[in-house]
């Protein structure tokens, strides 16, 4: 653990350890922490996956998506980094920024969700639309990071998040169109 974890403080005084913004991934706080991580992780990769392996094929598709999970959580933990390196007492480790990742491409190919089904949030007893749930994610995770009263690393979420939007759009532009106008006819049914 103490080999692996992001440590920002030592990374800066050591003049490296860079390969920490990687390893620190793998490790997780307890099973729940793991087993939440890669509830997310599995719920929304196949979108994700199917629309890399229709576009690139499965090689280059599953290269492609290694590059979005695994630089999720590299360039989440970045500015984590440049926040915390004079401080000592920091760590952080976990999936969140490649499951966010990955979580947001998903949202950016599938916006809206049949009738009666899109993701469950507690307390929230009934579905929401994953383009509504993202904006509310980002959201959150933006106040939470600024607000620093927690242990969680919220930069990784909301950093994960954006990272995995653009990088789905330079893989497949076309998403990006195609989620506006998933969200307009959304909006024009509603009204």
């Amino acid at each position: 653990m103490n080999s692996w974890i992001m440590d920002p403080y030592r990374m800066a005084r050591s003049g490296g350890q860079w390969y920490r913004l990687l390893t620190s991934g793998f490790l997780h706080a307890d099973w729940a922490h793991l087993l939440f991580n890669m509830f997310a992780f599995y719920s929304f990769a196949p979108v994700v996956l199917g629309s890399l392996y229709e576009g690139y094929g499965q090689g280059v598709g599953l290269g492609l998506f290694l590059a979005l999970y695994l630089g999720g959580i590299i360039l989440s933990d970045l500015p984590t980094y440049f926040r915390h390196r004079h401080d000592p007492g920091y760590r952080s480790l976990g999936a969140s920024g490649g499951v966010s990742s990955v979580l947001f491409a998903s949202i950016l190919l599938m916006p809206v969700a049949p009738a009666g089904q899109g993701i469950i949030i507690f307390p929230i007893p009934f579905p929401i639309q994953p383009f509504l749930f993202g904006f509310l994610y980002l959201a959150y995770s933006y106040y939470m990071a600024r607000r620093r009263a927690d242990n969680v690393n919220h930069d990784a979420h909301f950093y994960g998040a954006l990272f995995g939007v653009v990088l789905l759009l330079a893989f497949i532009p076309t998403a990006g169109p195609a989620f506006l106008q998933q969200i307009s006819l959304f909006i024009q049914s509603k009204f």
